[in-house]
């Protein structure tokens, strides 16, 4: 019986699926440390005139920059437990305040 209810836990525990996080969550717990000050030259957030060339590469150019690392950023910002939807929404509040995708306006 002991051996029913561990095997039980052990697979909640881990089959447990992860869940994205709203995009404002993930920089703060992650694309801040340097966005938020431009370290080794991150475009700061909110910055329109760093951030506008980046975003006319378009999405999928931003995604694959986050998802393998680009010049000075590491892959996943340096943590690899972000999803692809986590990347996707960091990307899309870090675009939204610089003034988001122009197909948007």
């Amino acid at each position: 019986m002991r051996k029913h209810i561990l095997l039980v836990l052990g697979t909640v525990l881990f089959a447990t699926p992860a869940f994205a996080h709203s995009g404002k969550a993930v920089y703060e717990q992650t694309c801040f440390s340097c966005h938020a000050k431009g370290v080794m030259n991150a475009p700061k957030l909110g910055d329109k005139e760093a951030w506008a060339p980046r975003i006319a590469e378009g999405k999928p150019t931003l995604m694959n920059h986050a998802d393998y690392g680009f010049k000075s950023m590491p892959p996943h910002g340096g943590n690899d437990d972000l999803s692809e939807q986590d990347i996707s929404a960091a990307i899309d509040y870090m675009v939204e305040q610089a003034g988001g995708y122009p197909d948007k306006k």
